[in-house]
């Protein structure tokens, strides 16, 4: 066995407490979502799937054909070979602010015909909008148009000057020679 010198026994101890120093604040660093508090990176909003409101399940009946059904519900995202009489509509949606939302509809079919229709309790396309949306940390809407007050203190815009009556053309008349010959 051989013996190392206690300053080079050292430099490595202190080598290994940086490098566990190091790790440990990269991985404080990912649980923030930035960088020092300062850089944020870009992540995107992924969305997978059909969106199915109770709007649009309210439309769907026992009995319907399947190009019905598909009409209302769109296309399945699954089909499966081996339940051929089962369409899966999964939706799934993670995005950055929002809680992430995953749903699950389930049409069931005897031959070409609607049997049932198993789902979890639906949000309306304005609940379902809400949920997703971004809003100002002060919950405000931003102003898109003014109101009648602001309208009627912006300035008159100047009338444009009528435009000035094109001279006439003056100048020689001449006569070209015919084009052809006779």
């Amino acid at each position: 066995m051989t013996r190392m010198c206690p300053s080079r026994a050292i430099a490595h101890a202190a080598v290994a407490v940086a490098a566990l120093v190091a790790l440990g604040g990269c991985a404080s660093l990912q649980s923030e979502g930035n960088l020092l508090g300062l850089i944020t990176p870009y992540r995107i909003d992924v969305v997978q799937g059909n969106v199915v409101t109770k709007e649009q399940l309210a439309l769907v009946r026992p009995g319907m054909s399947r190009v019905q059904v598909r009409d209302v519900l769109g296309s399945p995202l699954v089909t499966d070979v081996f339940h051929a009489d089962r369409w899966d509509y999964v939706f799934t949606i993670r995005r950055p602010g929002t809680q992430p939302q995953l749903r699950s509809v389930v049409a069931f079919f005897e031959g070409d015909r609607l049997l049932r229709v198993e789902a979890p309790e639906l949000p309306s396309e304005r609940e379902f909008v809400a949920s997703i949306s971004r809003t100002p940390a002060s919950g405000k809407l931003p102003q898109l148009e003014l109101t009648p007050e602001q309208r009627a203190a912006l300035p008159v815009p100047p009338k444009p000057a009528a435009p000035a009556p094109e001279p006439q053309a003056t100048g020689p008349a001449r006569e070209y020679p015919p084009l052809e010959s006779e």
